[in-house]
């Protein structure tokens, strides 16, 4: 049984296996990128967790144009999969003596265009609001939060005009655009 506004046809000649995690993680990480951060071509994009959501994020960001990705995990062994992804650099925030949004914005002159978090970790999502440049930064949170987490950060990171942004699904609307997903898979 499934609600009828989650029921989407796709291609049938794409193959079941693969096309299952479109349907979650996959356009959840591509559509935050794609529709919710929009980094510009040449821009500079920071991806907090690089698992399954986080993968299909910096393939999003990669597909966009932009030219440095950095990926930020705690697991250093995902990071050789990730520049399948896109990814350019990366930044293990466990090896760090400052907070890892102060070594981003070292690294960018300042902050990263885009940042999108994929973790759920409220840390993550604080440092990724906080890595972004002042005046045109972007960032947005798709991790899910314990419910009882606290988002905390100083005042000035607003008014500084830095944007947050929060997603579900990648703002994608299951039966219009999840088979577009598909046809993008089927392009390769």
């Amino acid at each position: 049984v499934i609600h009828v506004g989650c029921l989407a046809k796709i291609n049938p000649e794409a193959p079941l296996d693969k096309d299952c995690v479109l349907s979650c993680g996959i356009s959840t990480g591509l559509g935050a990128a794609l529709n919710v951060a929009k980094p510009p071509k040449g821009s500079s994009v920071a991806i907090f967790g690089l698992g399954a959501v986080g993968l299909a994020a910096a393939e999003g960001a990669r597909l966009a144009g932009a030219s440095r990705i950095i990926g930020v995990d705690l697991n250093p062994n995902r990071f050789e999969l990730a520049k399948k992804f896109g990814c350019t650099e990366f930044v293990n925030s466990k090896d760090l003596d400052k907070p890892v949004q102060e070594v981003l914005a070292e690294m960018t002159n300042g902050g990263v265009d885009r940042s999108i978090e994929c973790t759920g970790n409220i840390n993550a999502m604080i440092s990724a609001f906080e890595c972004v440049h002042d005046g045109w930064g972007v960032a947005v949170l798709v991790g899910v939060p314990r419910k009882d987490a606290e988002f905390k950060t100083n005042p000035m990171n607003v008014l500084n005009e830095r944007t947050l942004k929060g997603t579900f699904f990648g703002n994608y609307e299951p039966r219009t655009d999840l088979p577009n997903v598909v046809e993008m898979y089927m392009r390769k």
